[in-house]
């Protein structure tokens, strides 16, 4: 099966990124040599139009039980439990910026991070040039940060935002994190604030772990937009994007597609088609508003997921986020949520014949691996005890269904009681 690739091939594409970031290094490098013959158009110095910075964060977590692993996001394999852990929210990120001409700029970004491979290999999560078309309007391509949700492009910059991590129940089910392909923007006044839209299409290319397997997000179409006002302290944003397969899921749901077909039965093989994944589309809407002005900061977002695959739920998720800062310290309290639907797929395999009754077992399964039904409460705190570093503290109390596996991967849904307790402590760092 074409999206059924080994840990194996992932780690030799790990290996192409790594090699990838290196050319993009490599890139900038020869345009900063060859720079000074262009400087005379270009006022100031080589220095002046390169630029290096970086990121990172220095995390520990733990939980108050190992019947479901706690994950960031549905890219990590594997959670953390009972024990404290630091790969859940720690990474380390570069950035390269080369101001090649007034109109023209070029940056890349490589992420260590705990991912998809089981380890912390460097990715190239940005390489791309911006162009200026005017001064209202640009143009960008090569690879870019995925903007499907209000602030998901900044997702890894833990600085950048309030409490440790972004909102597992809003962000935790997005496997992907970058597209390859380009995107256009554009600003106009209006009224008293600023009107931004953007377009983009272009191109996956990740994959995210299921089980021992990888799922091939590798080639899928993706395209969307959003809009986006300024007025003041305020800031609105409505996005949309969709994205096609080009994959189907690994085993075990290859497995039990197999086995469906293979009984010849004209009901079961319409049900091995409703949870087929290849060539459907899975759509994502969001809207969301921040409020920052002085000491209080507030978020609010709401989104629906709509997939035409049965092997995904329709789900609908938001939060709310406030903190208020207190000299170098800012306490912050919030609160999230996220419900999914299955859809009715059934095999018409009668119970009575056991290898039947197997694979009705196994449809069953596949469907409610992907179930969410929950709510977390955080309350935490930030304290930026010195330029560019802030040391956070955060307690989640997740509070769900003994059902809502989705976003634990490894969970014991035969002993967990949908009740965790993720204590957080985390070092955010900018240079």
């Amino acid at each position: 099966m074409p999206g059924n690739t080994s840990r194996t091939s992932a780690a030799q594409t790990g290996q192409k990124w790594l090699s990838r970031a290196l050319c993009a290094s490599f890139v900038l490098t020869t345009l900063q040599l060859i720079a000074p013959a262009d400087a005379v158009a270009e006022p100031g110095t080589i220095q002046d139009r390169f630029e290096f910075s970086g990121f990172g964060t220095l995390g520990i977590a733990r939980s108050d039980t190992n019947d479901a692993r706690f994950v960031r996001d549905q890219t990590q394999p594997r959670g953390i439990g009972k024990s404290p852990n630091a790969k859940l929210d720690s990474l380390l990120g570069l950035q390269a910026y080369f101001r090649a001409t007034d109109s023209l700029e070029l940056v890349a970004q490589a992420i260590s991070r705990y991912g998809a491979q089981d380890d912390f290999r460097p990715e190239l999560s940005w390489a791309f040039a911006k162009y200026s078309i005017t001064p209202n309007l640009t143009l960008r391509g090569g690879r870019m940060g995925t903007e499907f949700y209000m602030l998901a492009d900044s997702r890894h910059v833990g600085y950048s935002y309030l409490t440790v991590r972004p909102q597992v129940d809003f962000f935790g089910a997005l496997a992907f994190h970058h597209v390859d392909g380009a995107d256009l923007t554009g600003t106009v006044a209006l009224g008293d604030g600023i009107v931004k839209g953007k377009v983009f299409a272009g191109r996956a290319n990740e994959v995210t772990p299921i089980g021992s397997e990888f799922f091939s997000l590798r080639g899928n179409p993706m395209a969307g937009g959003y809009l986006d006002y300024q007025q003041g302290n305020w800031q609105w944003r409505a996005t949309f994007a969709q994205m096609t397969f080009k994959h189907d899921l690994p085993r075990p749901v290859a497995d039990l597609r197999a086995a469906l077909l293979a009984t010849g039965i004209a009901s079961a093989a319409s049900a091995a088609e409703q949870i087929a994944l290849e060539d459907t589309r899975s759509r994502f809407y969001s809207v969301g508003g921040v409020y920052d002005r002085g000491p209080l900061q507030v978020q609010a977002m709401l989104s629906r997921i709509r997939h035409e695959s049965a092997s995904y739920q329709d789900s609908q998720s938001g939060y709310v986020l406030a903190g208020y800062r207190l000299g170098q310290v800012t306490p912050f309290g919030g609160y999230s949520w996220t419900r999914s639907k299955a859809k009715e797929v059934s095999s018409g395999l009668p119970n009575f014949v056991p290898a039947f009754a197997q694979i009705n077992d196994g449809l069953a399964g596949s469907l409610a691996r992907v179930h969410t039904d929950q709510k977390t409460y955080t309350l935490g705190a930030r304290w930026d005890f010195r330029q560019n570093m802030a040391l956070k503290s955060q307690l989640d109390m997740i509070r769900g269904k003994p059902d809502s596996i989705f976003l634990y991967p490894t969970s014991n849904p035969g002993a967990f009681d949908g009740k965790l307790n993720i204590f957080s402590l985390a070092l955010d760092f900018v240079f």
